[in-house]
């Protein structure tokens, strides 16, 4: 049988919750021009002139809240790895692999072709589709093959919110966690984005919509009792609306008192799930008048979880 490598990828995340070692994975993340679509003579004077001299001590102190033996989003990332490796027949080897940081897309890339894989399927860890994710991902595995003298057959798994798999694994998490609850909203927060590359192509909003309205069907609620917001908006520019910081201020004064909120964006719990959504916004809603915030953790290593990752690999 032929030898099949996997990259389970993520998005990534700094060594330590350590102002110098997020120096380094905001400067890595933050150059990407798949991140920051501006020329670099206008963007650069702002990155290291302003951001990288007053962001890394704020996003370590922030990093410090979830820090756990280790970094959440790497130590979910493994399991869910191992997890999958179990499940996968034995001529499959699973590595991880961040697109910021480590362990890095070139250092397991590097592996399987030492270890004689004949395919690798690349997996970026993204439900939805966008450029600065998916893509990015791309651009950085052509980065590695460009300085290779060989590498095997290569493939590449796209976005998967459609899978049906993956909708039952967001509905059965959001049941245990709401089971018993009385709730005016679900909140799907999906990672921000601006608003121009929307506008200029990228189908991320779209998708995040119809994953909304997938989760909905699927747990039998009409589709007002959702509501899709975008967290983590980074600088002056328009994002995709509603912005959930916005929201959550607004929402008790709308009799949205009593919310659940939850991550289908996310393939793992990280920084901007268990800090900024779990804490910082349980904070602004409650003290804006909110009676009731419950956070539903992301699917994880949840079971029917792998059992989509198998199911999209092995096809």
């Amino acid at each position: 049988m032929k030898k099949i490598g996997v990259v389970l990828t993520n998005l990534g995340t700094p060594d330590a919750p350590t102002k110098e070692a997020l120096k380094v994975y905001l400067e890595e993340f933050l150059k990407d021009p798949r991140v920051i679509e501006e020329p670099k003579w206008k963007w650069y004077p702002i990155l290291y002139g302003i951001i990288l001299n007053t962001r890394p001590q704020k996003s370590a102190e922030k990093y410090l809240e979830v820090w756990d033996n280790g970094s959440p989003l790497l130590n979910i990332t493994k399991a869910q790895a191992e997890k999958l490796t179990e499940l996968l027949p034995d001529n499959y080897q699973v590595e991880i692999a961040m697109r910021y940081g480590n362990p890095s897309i070139e250092s397991a890339i590097k592996k399987l072709i030492a270890d004689k894989v004949d395919e690798i399927v690349i997996f970026p860890l993204y439900p939805q589709y966008s450029a600065a994710t998916t893509a990015s991902v791309m651009d950085k595995v052509g980065e590695v093959l460009k300085e290779l003298r060989y590498f095997p057959a290569l493939r590449v798994l796209g976005a998967y919110y459609q899978n049906p798999l993956y909708i039952d694994a967001c509905v059965e998490r959001i049941r245990e966690s709401t089971k018993d609850l009385e709730l005016d909203k679900y909140v799907f927060s999906y990672h921000g984005m601006p608003l121009q590359t929307y506008l200029e192509g990228d189908p991320y909003f779209d998708q995040c919509l119809e994953t909304t309205r997938l989760i909905a069907e699927r747990m039998g609620e009409p589709l007002e009792r959702f509501e899709t917001v975008f967290q983590s908006r980074f600088g002056r520019a328009e994002w995709l609306q509603p912005y959930a910081a916005q929201f959550f201020e607004e929402a008790p004064g709308n009799a949205i008192t009593k919310i659940a909120v939850f991550c289908p964006g996310f393939s793992a719990d990280c920084l901007e799930t268990l800090e900024e959504m779990a804490m910082e916004n349980y904070e602004l809603f409650m003290e804006s008048g909110g009676e009731a915030y419950t956070f539903v953790p992301c699917i994880n290593s949840d079971d029917l979880h792998i059992e989509m990752m198998k199911d999209e690999v092995l096809k």
